[in-house]
């Protein structure tokens, strides 16, 4: 199992959830990955699980020098980069349009979206020499569609679908080689919603949204992202993939 050989990648939010869930998949690939995210004790876990193929780099998404400081650090140690997974992201509570506050509404757009476009920025530039390279954004069918109780996450994650597809022409027309493409998971079963799914009642109402009756599992999402990685996916730039066991089928 090598489709990812050799690859060097950093995922942002791969402490948890679709996250660590990438980064076990793409290990398990051959790929040398570095965990980037603010929870330092659950980073460093996942990268002890991968050994010799995982390393964890504290990163606020938030901050442009982080993400600097981050990019060389990761090319002093295996010489390049070839991928990026910017998973980092949050809900909040309260998010409604007459609830949500301004500070709850840039701390949202502050890591979904501001993060993001960090991220993509500053992998172009580290990768755009090299004639390849391939980013992931994690997007959301909540991008896609309204929910009246996430307005600044709906906002964000939309926000994130034409980001990724302004990133990825801007890419191919200049030549670089690098692609970079959205996943917009439905509700997947990880610990950023096991709160909300505490009640079974609201939890069953949830997966009958989805025409498949359930939840999807992190596992899921990282499989297509591991597709997208590849050089399987050589002609595929500026797509959104919803994997949402039929929610947006409308």
């Amino acid at each position: 199992m090598t489709r990812l050989q050799d690859k060097v990648i950093v995922i942002s939010g791969g402490a948890s959830g679709i996250g660590a869930a990438c980064a076990r998949m793409f290990a398990a690939e051959g790929a040398r990955i570095t965990i980037a995210d603010i929870n330092v004790a659950g980073g460093r876990a996942v990268a002890a699980e991968l050994g010799d193929a995982g390393r964890f780099q504290p990163l606020d998404v938030t901050s442009e020098d982080q993400w600097i400081d981050g990019f060389k650090a990761v090319t002093t140690a295996f010489g390049r980069l070839d991928g990026l997974v910017n998973g980092a992201g949050i809900g909040a509570d309260n998010d409604n349009l007459e609830a949500m506050s301004p500070e709850g509404w840039n701390r949202v757009m502050g890591i979904n979206l501001d993060g993001t476009f960090l991220g993509c920025k500053h992998a172009v530039r580290t990768m755009k020499g090299q004639g390849s390279g391939s980013i992931i954004n994690l997007a959301s069918i909540l991008g896609q569609v309204g929910a009246s109780d996430a307005v600044s996450y709906c906002a964000s994650k939309g926000g994130v679908r034409l980001l990724t597809k302004s990133a990825a022409r801007h890419c191919a027309e200049s030549g670089y080689g690098i692609r970079c493409n959205a996943i917009s998971p439905g509700y997947i079963d990880t610990s950023m919603v096991a709160g909300f799914f505490a009640d079974p009642k609201v939890r069953r109402a949830f997966e009958k949204r989805h025409p498949l009756g359930r939840l999807g599992t992190a596992e899921e999402i990282a499989a297509m992202a591991l597709y997208l990685m590849t050089d399987e996916a050589a002609f595929v730039t500026g797509a959104d993939f919803a994997i949402d066991g039929g929610y947006t089928a409308i």
